[in-house]
């Protein structure tokens, strides 16, 4: 964890969109995301048309974080198209940096129209926006034509695309421009909520308190660590709690988990970046938390380039059933969230229970299915759990 945290997290480079979501705060308690909408493949996604209007710049936030749904070294479904068998190519990313693959439908979408499609859609562009392009024969001269002139649908969309993500070029913020006090102050304000974030989550603190209330005598460690920070920095005292505007004390819990979200996404960026290109294995298992939720963690393992045996824990995703089907396509979802492909999976651990390890029809099976190269190992915390449990019943015997 110290690793990742070392360094205050680039949640700051981002400020004037974090500035946006305060904007909103107001709307997010009757309008809230249902994270399990937000779909890494482009072919299960929900139109962004059908949100609510209060929240659809939130739901492009959200996809705009993660990027364009892009695997690559996967093994893409042939299809036969004229005289030859013909499959999508993950060398089309490197000219066309909106395109992406759906692994459900087997078709190319257009990340940029997907967020910001404007009203009339040209012929033939609606295949990147909702069915999916899969003329794989023509795709050149398909990814050419959609683009199309500057006043294309396409080319509109991008526009916005980058007014969104750049927001200090946007009309708005010219306007607003000469606010350079707020400006500064809310800086200030976003700096010392950032720094009290990323000193709990590398302490592993809790960030509530039980009551928050003015006359408290103790506001959880978020707000007290806040406080204690502008008692002892005058220019943060002035513009943090009650010295802010009430619309952007940044301190409501949407906040907090915005932060610690974006803490999370860059811990994992580096992670990912640590795996690189190299082959991996993942140790899965799964366990119900105090709220009765099923969840399954999900560990990867590797080799660095140094030769040593590296373990890091990739995600926490909350499974409905604990059939294996159901365990396979959480897994499924996070290989594709990550961008990752299970062509290069070497090897697989879990423990003994049948929808893991099952011969037929357990998680390892369906893998193998997949990539025989995955290799099952039982895991060996399980195997010593299971050597204690036997031992101490030996033992009371």
């Amino acid at each position: 964890m110290e690793k990742y945290f070392g360094k205050r997290p680039r949640i700051l480079d981002s400020c004037p969109e974090l500035e946006a979501q305060n904007a909103e705060e107001n709307l997010r308690e009757n309008d809230d995301i249902n994270e399990s909408e937000i779909k890494a493949d482009p072919g299960l996604r929900k139109p962004i048309a059908e949100y609510g209007v209060n929240i659809r710049d939130r739901i492009r936030r959200e996809y705009v974080t993660k990027g364009p749904c892009q695997p690559k070294g996967n093994i893409f479904q042939k299809t036969h198209q004229g005289k030859d068998n013909r499959s999508f190519i993950d060398a089309w990313y490197k000219d066309y940096d909106w395109l992406e693959y759906s692994e459900a439908k087997h078709a190319a979408y257009c990340f940029y129209c997907f967020l910001f499609k404007l009203g009339y859609v040209a012929p033939g562009d609606e295949a990147f926006t909702s069915c999916g392009f899969s003329n794989w024969k023509k795709a050149l001269e398909k990814f050419k034509a959609h683009v199309g002139d500057k006043s294309s649908a396409h080319n509109k969309a991008r526009i916005e695309y980058e007014n969104f993500v750049n927001q200090r070029q946007s009309v708005t913020y010219v306007v607003s421009r000469g606010m350079t006090t707020k400006e500064k102050e809310y800086r200030i304000r976003l700096t010392a909520t950032v720094d009290v974030v990323h000193f709990l989550l590398i302490q592993v603190l809790p960030y509530r308190g039980y009551d928050e209330s003015s006359t408290s005598l103790n506001k959880g460690n978020f707000l007290e660590l806040l406080e204690w920070y502008g008692l002892r920095n005058d220019e943060v005292g002035k513009v943090i709690l009650k010295n802010a505007p009430r619309n952007n004390q940044m301190t409501s819990p949407s906040v907090q988990k915005d932060m610690a979200n974006a803490c999370a996404v860059e811990t994992t960026l580096d992670i990912l970046g640590e795996l690189g290109d190299i082959h991996f294995s993942i140790l899965v298992d799964e366990s119900r938390d105090c709220s009765t939720k099923e969840q399954m963690a999900i560990v990867i393992r590797f080799v660095n380039k140094d030769g040593q045996i590296i373990e890091r824990f990739l995600a926490l995703v909350h499974v409905k059933k604990t059939t294996s089907v159901c365990l396979k396509e959480a897994t499924d979802s996070v290989f594709a969230k990550f961008k990752l492909s299970l062509s290069r999976l070497r090897g697989q651990g879990y423990d003994g229970a049948s929808n893991m390890r099952g011969e037929c029809n357990g998680l390892k099976a369906l893998i193998l299915k997949e990539n025989p190269s995955a290799w099952y190992v039982h895991c060996f915390a399980h195997q010593l759990q299971l050597v204690c449990v036997a031992v101490c019943d030996k033992g009371s015997l």
